[in-house]
């Protein structure tokens, strides 16, 4: 009966042990994934600030040029602002096609992608190719 008690005693003791495992290993491939989406998105956000700032220097001497070529500052201005309102509406009208999906596609291809050494598996087929 001693044996037997052991035994039981040593088999939850493993039980207990893969659990605490199974759960640093769970906690710990959440720390990767959720690492992996902020730097990602971080990444494309530096990209981003930097493409907007290039975009409004340039914004301001299109708009400047134009004001040249129209007599008046402020009317280039008043185009280069017009083209951004319209731009504006059509993003609020297509958000979701151009920004909700492409972000969420994003996030949940990162949280999805496993660390293996990304070799391409070869079938049968593409060894005949």
């Amino acid at each position: 009966m001693d044996n037997t008690a052991t035994n039981i005693e040593l088999l939850y003791d493993k039980a207990k042990k893969y659990t605490e495992t199974s759960m640093e290993l769970f906690r710990l491939n959440a720390i990767d994934k959720t690492a992996d989406v902020a730097s990602s998105l971080m990444a494309r956000m530096a990209i981003v600030m930097v493409v907007a700032m290039f975009t409004l220097f340039v914004n301001i001497g299109i708009a400047l040029l134009i004001g040249k070529m129209m007599g008046e500052y402020y009317l280039g201005f008043m185009i280069v602002s017009l083209f951004y309102l319209i731009l504006a509406i059509v993003l609020h009208l297509f958000r979701n096609q151009f920004i909700k999906i492409p972000i969420t596609n994003l996030v949940i291809e990162k949280l999805l992608k496993t660390k293996m050494n990304h070799q391409p598996i070869v079938t049968e087929t593409d060894e005949n190719v």
